[in-house]
Order: structure tokens, then sequence, then C-alpha cells
């Protein structure tokens, strides 16, 4: 039987720091996400159609996966010579100004091409900063976990996405139920971008508060940092590449599910962006119970295992996501919502736990930050661009399929990864 304290209630800072840090992390794409969706293509892009507006938004969206992997490589530079902490302040502290310098700038009505290139060059710093969040939250969060309880603990950042998605979602709800269209488009659309700078202060101020972790004192006192450890990478190709494909699915149910289902669901299907906000609320809630579920199963269980169910599921979601997006019936688009997020839970809430294992503590956060953000350029940038190309030129039914692609490279990448027996 345990005694003392249980490893939550022992490690509840730890937990929350991690948390906090990646539900900014989520909040703060997704108010990208979701004004790119409604209304960055015509205040920031002219064009000949709506269509290539949301377009050229949703490839501005696509600019910050290009910069997380070079985000990755920097921060996990200095998490993996000067450690965990003072990195994660300093992506977390670039991350949220570039988010809060967006609420400022002009659109192309007031200073022409100059407003879509100063978006471009802020996306490109919240993705920089994003680049070292995710890696050095999870390590916080699984260097300090019990032994069996890596996935469970590894599964806290992961929570910060429903948590960020709910506060950007239900922002942006709020503002509709009480601004009116030409005020939440010439003005309402900046207070979620302003709302950012009190999150960002509340990630720092726990963040501050905690101390470097075990493993990584550990590693330190056996051997000195590796002077570059992106170099150090050459030694673990197989390990990188089905971190990286193990990454994908997650990337890709998320944004189809959220970002390119409300272009959809508030353009081509007519609903009003209310009522695509509140579904998309409450199937945000299946999101969570999916992580906090594929995190109990994968410490009884493998992560692998559990990540594997998921991307099979994945594969199935795909066949139908098109179609059931594209009916028209506000049941079925939250019934397939609910399932692609809960279906997301499974493969995303055990990365925490999975990915740490495929590396040697001397290297993990930048390993896990390059596999993980570069994952993330295949499902998260490439996979909404190539879904929204495909609706624009009327094979909506058929955008499920990215997902069906996405699950078979995840399930690849979870099956060939091994887990690495070094630990410094």
């Amino acid at each position: 039987m345990q005694s003392g304290p249980h490893p939550i209630r022992q490690h509840a800072r730890i937990l929350t720091a991690a948390l906090v840090g990646t539900a900014v992390e989520f909040y703060d794409f997704y108010v990208y996400a979701t004004a790119a969706a409604l209304v960055f293509g015509p205040l920031f892009f002219p064009a000949e159609s709506a269509a290539a507006q949301t377009l050229f938004a949703f490839m501005s969206f696509g600019i910050a996966f290009i910069a997380r992997p070079i985000g990755a490589i920097a921060f996990g530079h200095f998490g993996d010579r000067i450690g965990r902490k003072s990195t994660l302040v300093a992506s977390l502290m670039l991350m949220g100004a570039s988010t809060l310098l967006i609420a400022f700038l002009p659109t192309f009505a007031m200073a022409g091409w100059i407003a879509p290139a100063l978006l471009c060059i802020l996306r490109f710093g919240q993705g920089f900063g994003l680049g070292g969040e995710w890696g050095g939250a999870a390590l916080l969060a699984v260097e300090y976990a019990p032994k069996g309880w890596e996935s469970r603990f590894g599964a806290a950042p992961q929570l910060g996405a429903p948590l960020g998605f709910l506060a950007a979602n239900g922002l942006f709800l709020l503002l509709g139920l009480f601004l009116s269209d030409a005020d939440f488009k010439a003005w309402g659309w900046r207070i979620p971008f302003l709302a950012s700078a009190a999150l960002v202060g509340i990630g720092l101020w726990v963040r501050l508060r905690i101390a470097e972790t075990p493993a990584f004192r550990e590693a330190l006192a056996k051997a000195p940092p590796p002077k570059l450890p992106v170099w150090e990478l050459r030694r673990h190709p197989g390990a990188l590449l089905a971190g990286t494909a193990g990454v994908v699915a997650a990337f890709a149910i998320f944004y189809l599910a959220t970002a390119y289902a409300l272009a959809q669901g508030t353009t081509k299907l007519g609903y009003a962006r209310e009522t695509f906000l509140a579904v998309q609320l409450g199937a945000n809630c299946f999101f969570a119970i999916g992580i906090a579920a594929a995190a109990v199963l994968a410490d009884c269980s493998t992560p692998g295992r559990t990540i594997g169910l998921g991307a099979a599921a994945t594969v199935g979601l795909g066949l139908v996501f098109g179609p059931a997006l594209a009916s028209g019936s506000l049941w079925t688009v939250f019934t397939v919502l609910s399932t692609a997020l809960l279906t997301m839970g499974f493969v995303y809430g055990p990365l925490g736990g999975w990915l740490p294992r495929l590396f040697p503590v001397r290297v993990r956060y930048s390993a896990i930050s390059v596999a993980f953000n570069g994952g993330g350029i295949l499902g998260g940038a490439v996979t909404p661009i190539l879904a929204q190309w495909m609706a624009g030129a009327g094979h909506g039914a058929q955008a499920g399929l990215l997902l069906s692609a996405a699950g078979l490279l995840t399930l690849l990448g979870v099956s060939l990864a091994r887990p690495s027996g070094a630990t410094a």
C-alpha cells in the first residue's frame, strides 16, 4: 500500500506549471485559428473570392508550423544545456508577446501589404516560441513523475489543450453574443489577443516558482551537457522519425475538427458563428475525457499501444468525417466533432509519456521538441490547407481522408518506435 501524500498532490505545483503553460499555448494558437477562420481573410488579405481569402488566412496560420521546428532546435538547445525551467519561461514570454502584439495590428485597409506582412511575422514569433513550449512542459511533468505514473503526469500539459480551447472558444462565443457582427469585425476580434496577457502572467508566475527537474540534475551530475544537442540527434534517426510520425494524427484531428470545421460551418454550411462555436465547445468536453482515459490506460498498458489504438480509430474516423461535416445536420456535425476530439485524446494524451521514452535525458528536450513540431507541420499546417483547398474545389466530402492518412502514419510511427535504453 502506498504511504505518504498522493503523487498528484505531492507535485501539484509542477503539474500546474505544465498545464498552465500549455493552456496558454493552445489559447494563443486557437485564438489565431478562430480569427483566421472568421475574420482574418477579409481584414488582411485582398482576394477575388471569400474562399481565396480564407485560404490565405490558413496559409498565414501555417507559418507558425514552419517556425516551430526552428524554435524547437533553438529552445531545445538551451533546455538540454541550461535546464527545463529557464527555457520554458523564455518560450512562454516570446509566445505571449507575439500574441499580444497581434491585437494592435493595422488591417489591409489601413496599411496595405504591411498589414499581412506584420501578421505573418508575429505568427512566426508565435510558432518560434511554441517550438520550445510543449517539449519542456512535458519533460517538466514526466521527469518528476513517480514510476508507473509517467503517462498520467505527462497528460498534465495535454489537458492544457482543451482548457486553452475552452477559454479561446468561449471568449469568441461571448463576443459574438454581446457584439454586433460589424463591431466584432471592426475591433472585437482584438479582445482575445489582448486577454492573452493575463494568461501569460499567470503562467510565468507559476513557472518562476518551480525547481529544475530531478532527471536533468542527475544527468548533469553524471556528465556535462552536449555542446550541440541537435547534432547529437544524428545518433537517434529511427526514434526521431518514429516520434515525428507518431504525432501527426493528433495535429490533423485537432485542426480539422476546430479551425477547418469552423470555417466550413460558418461559410459553406451557413451556420451562425455563435451556434457553431457552441457546438465545438460541447465537443471539446470529449477531448478532455479522451486525454484522461488514455493517460490511465497508457500507465496500465503502454503509451505506444494506447496511441496505436487511437491511430487505428483515426483511420476509421477519416472515412466518415467529410460526409458527416457536409451533411448539414447540426446533430451529425456535433457527433462527428465529439468523436474526433475523443479520438484525439487517445493519440494526443499519451504523447507526454511516450516521446521522452525514445531518447536519453541529455538530448531529450531537443529530440521531443523536434519530433513533436515536425509532426505538427504535416498534421497541423499541411492538412488544413489541403482540406481547405479540397473544399474550395468541391471535394470537401473527401477531406476526411486526410485524417485516415494521418492515422496510418501515426500507426506506423508507434509500431516502429523502440524505447531508449539510456537514461543520461
